[in-house]
């Protein structure tokens, strides 16, 4: 009997395969976040070093919805939306021929879509109850509806509310659809 056909009993220390070994030698990988919970972060982390910057620099437990509204007021520099001032040619024009000197803004969505994910990461960092959240103050409201507003009158285009379907009516309707179809398919 030669040495060189030997029956593999178990593997050699070097070369584990089972994967219990497998699994102790990595560490637990973190779910990945989500798109919402990523840009939540960021947003956090823009707004904390925006607070950095100020002079004297503050921290979270300084601020409150006046450092907010000049947070909003400052990513204006950063938008991308054309806003008509009302002296512009093209004032209240949803589609303008040609260019223009009026200033880019953020837009509406975008403000409010921030201050929402700004208002729940204010909270999850033990910002306090939802009452003296300064992402959650009326002024704060005011100003995104104002922003809404001028957005909505620079372009010509009013803002209208989405009216909710009634379940109720829809339900009624198909049930009628049904019946019609029953009625005309018997005669």
């Amino acid at each position: 009997m030669s040495s060189d056909h030997r029956i593999p009993t178990k593997d050699p220390p070097e070369h584990p395969s089972s994967s219990s070994n497998h699994q102790k030698q990595l560490p637990p990988q973190p779910q990945p976040l989500s798109r919402y919970e990523s840009q939540k972060r960021r947003d956090w982390n823009t707004f904390i070093q925006y607070l950095k910057s100020q002079n004297p620099p503050l921290v979270m437990s300084q601020f409150d919805y006046t450092h907010v509204l000049s947070f909003l007021r400052y990513l204006d520099q950063f938008g991308k939306t054309k806003v008509h001032q009302q002296a512009c040619v093209f004032f209240g024009q949803p589609d303008p021929p040609g260019a223009c000197t009026c200033p880019l803004k953020q837009a509406w969505g975008s403000l409010d879509a921030l201050i929402g994910r700004l208002r729940a990461a204010y909270e999850e960092h033990g910002g306090g109850s939802p009452d003296t959240n300064p992402f959650a103050n009326g002024s704060i409201r005011v100003h995104l509806r104002e922003v809404r507003e001028s957005q909505a009158k620079a372009r010509g285009i009013p803002y209208r509310k989405k009216k909710r379907r009634k379940i109720k009516d829809d339900a009624d309707v198909v049930v009628k659809k049904v019946a019609a179809n029953s009625s005309s398919t018997q005669n």
